[in-house]
């Protein structure tokens, strides 16, 4: 079984079209694993995909997009359903980064970082995780320097996507620093 692939239809179901597959997520963002399980059994793909291929697929990941709990899975960042799935916030570490394409950096340092199709601003707790995520966009991408402590200190909420992603509502241009 490709565990990849597995990880990106997991990703479309629970983080952009829980409706396509007539699942129902909480306001956290979790489902019945069984519910998971009879809506990818309706592919024929998926038809043999159990529990235990869902918990391999979550242990080799890199990317750590997923997690299981008491017999539910959630997506754990990248949502763009119409409802916003809750968050507690939490305390970002002094500094943060964001890629991005050169071309965005004008527009961004004017008004910010916003979610744009998404439910939150996406930020990574390294320049590595920021540079591979920029380069999804651009070979080249600018590497932004958050000052996460002082938005926090203002009031920005950040929260926890995973160990390398943080998340906010919006980060104010005069909290982003360009190279």
């Amino acid at each position: 079984m490709d565990l990849m692939k597995l990880s990106k239809e997991l990703s479309y179901a629970l983080r952009h079209a829980p409706w396509e597959y007539e699942l129902e997520l909480d306001e956290e963002g979790w489902v019945e694993i069984s519910q998971l399980l009879v809506a990818l059994h309706e592919s024929p793909q998926w038809k043999h995909v159990t529990e235990a291929d869902l918990e391999k697929m979550i242990a080799v990941s890199e990317k750590k997009r997923h997690e299981i709990q008491a017999g539910r899975i959630r997506a754990l960042y990248g949502h763009s359903t119409p409802h916003k799935i809750a968050k507690l916030s939490a305390t970002p570490p002094e500094t943060l980064y964001h890629g991005t394409p050169l071309r965005a950096v004008e527009s961004i340092m004017q008004h910010g970082l916003q979610p744009r199709q998404r439910q939150y601003v996406h930020l990574s707790a390294d320049m590595e995780t920021a540079t591979q995520v920029g380069r999804r966009r651009d070979d080249q991408p600018i590497i932004l320097t958050i000052d996460a402590a002082k938005a926090a200190q203002d009031g920005i909420r950040f929260y926890h996507g995973n160990e390398n992603i943080w998340l906010a509502d919006h980060i104010p241009a005069r909290y982003i620093q360009q190279p």
